[in-house]
């Protein structure tokens, strides 16, 4: 995930002679992934090897990190809004929902076209968390979710984050236009 944030922002480089402040907000956008990916990695392996990581010794992107990622997202129209509260969620739960939130900006960025908004919701229901990422974008009624076609494996991607915590994801066009994101985390599965 970490590098689809990445590689669209590697021509900042371009801009550092005409917009030398958004080509230092784009290139501090990607040291920050590039050190969560790697953080990230580094916890995979530890779990593939069994190892017991302490969470406080690699500490990971989480929902209450979200405003700081919306910040990022400065070229984007982005609202955020929080519904309930439930009870302290997993870490793996916490970073699944943030890098859906992240891939999901990412797609609007290359695939929606002309965007007014960006709607970010996370829901606390009663038997599961709910993460959803809607736009109004213009471009086309498909989002390539892996393979050759798209040259990305985005949505293929999220669906399995998701799906290593029992959950779902659906991801599609909205009736109107746009496209909509939505990841359910069931918290019985806790």
């Amino acid at each position: 995930m970490a590098m689809t944030t990445m590689r669209p922002r590697a021509p900042a480089r371009r801009q550092i002679a005409t917009n030398p402040q958004q080509a230092t907000e784009v290139l501090e956008t990607i040291e920050r992934t590039g050190r969560e990916a790697m953080s990230e990695m580094r916890r995979v392996l530890g779990v593939l090897r069994g190892d017991d990581l302490d969470d406080a010794r690699t500490p990971q992107p989480s929902l209450t990190s979200l405003d700081e990622l919306l910040a990022t997202a400065s070229d984007l129209p982005v609202s955020l809004h929080l519904e309930g509260a439930g009870p302290r969620l997993p870490p793996g739960v916490e970073l699944s929902a943030y890098r859906v939130v992240q891939e999901a900006l990412t797609n609007v960025r290359r695939h929606a076209g002309r965007v007014d908004h960006v709607a970010v919701a996370v829901t606390h229901e009663s038997e599961a968390l709910v993460v959803e990422v809607t736009d109004d974008g213009r471009g086309g009624t498909t989002r390539h979710g892996g393979g050759s076609t798209g040259g990305g494996y985005g949505i293929a991607g999220m669906r399995e984050r998701v799906s290593m915590f029992g959950g779902s994801l659906h991801a599609g066009p909205r009736q109107g236009g746009g496209w909509r994101v939505r990841a359910t985390f069931p918290l019985g599965a806790r």
